[in-house]
């Protein structure tokens, strides 16, 4: 028993993080309707971030993170203009193409700079005890970074200006423009922010486990399940379906091999899609 209370804790911590990287995902496609198929590299580009800032400059890994933020909404912004913007209006699969060539530039970039040797960012905090059971202090603080920026992302969408924007667009791009709403912008920044959501994540996971340039990748395929899940579009949905993601990877791991995990998670997903193919937030 005192198992499962550990690995469910511990899955709904890291499920938290998880749906804070399909946050990002969902929001790029609610706003503007582009699936990005660079989310793994930018959640890739946000370990490495906070491993050069945070273990190679001498910064700590946490104030790493904080700057990783404005890291993110920059590198979002410049690959919306380079990769997205001009064919944003074109068929669906000319955006999917084009994501996945920045996905194929990073990952290939990545690989000749960094290659593909492990590397950690190693936090000495102290265990929590919670009775029998004793867990990790950074599952507790990657779980509150990705509530807190939950929380935020949600006070920017309906409490600011901005936000109400945002939401416009995605509702209807063209009556935002005739609202004067200037939709350049306020698509390059939701790409921004959807990529700063995933580099984020990135950093958190990369206190947590050791990491490649490829292994956003993993991350990438739980993003697209936890959007299915929670409803594609809807970032509340997104943070729902992560923590729901995040116990069943905590439970089933008790019972059966790590390896068979995937298996289950990707059957989940086809479930999804078969009986509710909106998500359990989506509409429908």
């Amino acid at each position: 028993m005192d198992v499962l209370i550990a690995s469910s804790a511990d899955g709904l911590m890291l499920g938290l993080v998880y749906g804070l990287a399909a946050m990002g995902l969902s929001l790029i496609w609610g706003v503007m309707k582009v699936i990005n198929l660079a989310h793994g590299p930018f959640i890739a580009l946000g370990m490495f971030f906070v491993y050069l800032v945070g273990v190679k400059a001498g910064l700590t890994p946490y104030v790493a993170i904080l700057l990783a933020i404005a890291f993110g909404i920059a590198l979002g912004v410049v690959t919306y203009f380079v990769a997205v913007h001009r064919i944003l209006d074109a068929p669906e699969l000319s955006t999917l193409l084009a994501t996945f060539s920045v996905n194929l530039i990073i990952i290939g970039v990545g690989t000749v700079v960094f290659t593909t040797t492990p590397r950690a960012v190693d936090v000495k905090l102290p265990s929590v005890s919670l009775g029998a059971v004793s867990m990790p202090m950074t599952r507790f603080i990657a779980a509150f970074f990705s509530l807190a920026a939950a929380a935020g992302l949600y006070l920017f969408l309906y409490r600011t200006k901005i936000g109400k924007s945002i939401r416009a667009v995605s509702m209807n791009r063209a009556a935002a423009e005739l609202m004067g709403i200037d939709t350049t912008k306020i698509l390059a920044l939701s790409f921004g922010i959807g990529t700063m959501l995933a580099v984020l994540a990135g950093g958190l996971i990369a206190t947590l486990f050791p990491f490649t340039i490829l292994s956003g990748g993993i991350y990438e395929l739980k993003s697209f399940v936890i959007c299915v899940l929670g409803g594609l579009g809807n970032p509340a949905g997104a943070l729902l379906g992560g923590v729901i993601l995040g116990l069943l990877e905590g439970v089933t791991s008790v019972f059966i091999p790590v390896s068979w995990v995937p298996v289950i998670e990707f059957t989940l997903l086809v479930l999804i899609l078969l009986v509710r193919p909106t998500g359990i937030l989506g509409g429908g």
